[in-house]
């Protein structure tokens, strides 16, 4: 397993080297000049040569590439030209925001995805497994953007004065100030320190940070926020997990075992959760894995329309600004995302079945 571990994380340092070459390219392909981003269409040349001297931008591609490699070897993604801060710094404040925000959707993909497409497959060809597999169908083919407008509609606006009002934008009320844990338990930071950046991070995730120092008002008020991002983010991942599920499930279901346990007389639920399902989860964790990746991807519309200040929303503004720091270390993180997420599916392979084994 050691073994097996390693070599994975060896063979994915090749491709996170080819994303960075290729986010790379690509962002210096980007139509347009940064220095007239920036400073404005009437910026002259000589402002404009002074601005790309300063950011590095005169440089030849090549030698910007290996300046640019030798600054992330040593955790440096440089300085975004647009804010003039470090990019670590912006990833410490926004990535907390898209790991709550996509962990949470997928938690509510699978709760929700999982037992629909069990049901579905143990129901197949009745109503209910026309209604759910309906369900999946709307649910894959609603656009993001739409879905999170109509939900701020409707809860935002249209339930206004009732229990059920939730806030269409921002993590948390105006006024509700949380302290962080490092704070509350007396630990000493150093400003500027990497103990510091790390604590901090952790600190960003409001949910994390609430639920271990008991800020209860914190909490309730940003599981509020989060619910309707959650479920907009939630929805496309929710429908292609309980699609797979149900696929799974009924190839598993044809099987002999599980009529040779069905005749010994085996209960029902018995035969379907210990014997079908559990032989059924392979698939259907390659899919949690992919997308765990697509929702940090994919949470730019949702961050977006729901003003939650994120990798997703930052990535964005900087693709306008052609803010290069910012792009290429967003990518680059994202990227690290879906190599970890399917190194967490290849080895939960042989927890979920003994006969894989990982050499």
């Amino acid at each position: 397993m050691t073994q097996y571990t390693i070599r994975r994380i060896l063979y994915s340092i090749p491709v996170l080297i080819g994303i960075l070459v290729v986010t790379f390219v690509i962002a210096r392909s980007i139509p347009g000049d940064p220095c007239k981003a920036m400073l404005g269409e009437k910026a002259t040349a000589e402002v404009c040569a002074r601005f790309n001297k300063e950011q590095g931008l005169d440089q030849p591609i090549p030698v910007q590439f290996w300046i640019y490699m030798n600054d992330v070897l040593r955790g440096d993604f440089g300085e975004s030209i647009r804010y003039s801060r470090p990019v670590t710094i912006i990833l410490i404040e926004r990535l907390p925001t898209t790991i709550e925000l996509g962990l949470t959707a997928l938690v509510i993909s699978v709760l929700i995805g999982i037992p629909l497409g069990v049901i579905s497959a143990v129901k197949r060809n009745s109503l209910i497994d026309v209604f759910t597999m309906l369900i999946a169908n709307t649910g894959v083919s609603m656009p993001v953007y739409w879905l999170g407008l109509m939900l701020a509609y409707v809860f935002a606006l249209l339930l206004l004065d009732t229990p059920l009002w939730l806030p269409p934008s921002g993590r948390l009320t105006a006024g509700v100030i949380p302290t962080p844990f490092y704070e509350v338990w007396g630990l000493s930071v150093v400003e500027e320190t990497f103990r510091y950046h790390v604590l901090e991070f952790f600190a960003n995730m409001y949910l994390l940070n609430s639920l271990i120092t008991f800020q209860w008002e914190v909490l309730r008020d940003a599981v509020k926020h989060l619910i309707l991002p959650s479920l907009a983010l939630s929805t496309i991942p929710l429908s292609i997990i309980a699609r797979m599920t149900r696929s799974s499930m009924l190839e598993v279901l044809r099987q002999d075992y599980i009529r040779t346990a069905r005749a010994k007389g085996l209960r029902e639920w018995l035969v379907i959760l210990k014997h079908a399902f559990r032989n059924a989860l392979l698939p259907i964790s390659t899919i949690i894995g992919l997308q765990l990746g697509t929702l940090f991807a994919g949470a730019v519309l949702t961050e977006t329309i729901f003003g939650l200040a994120g990798v997703g929303r930052m990535l964005f503004e900087a693709i306008t600004a052609r803010d290069f720091p910012i792009v290429q270390a967003f990518t680059v993180v994202i990227a690290i995302g879906y190599v970890l997420a399917n190194l967490l599916v290849d080895l939960s392979y042989a927890f979920i079945d003994p006969r894989i084994k990982l050499d």
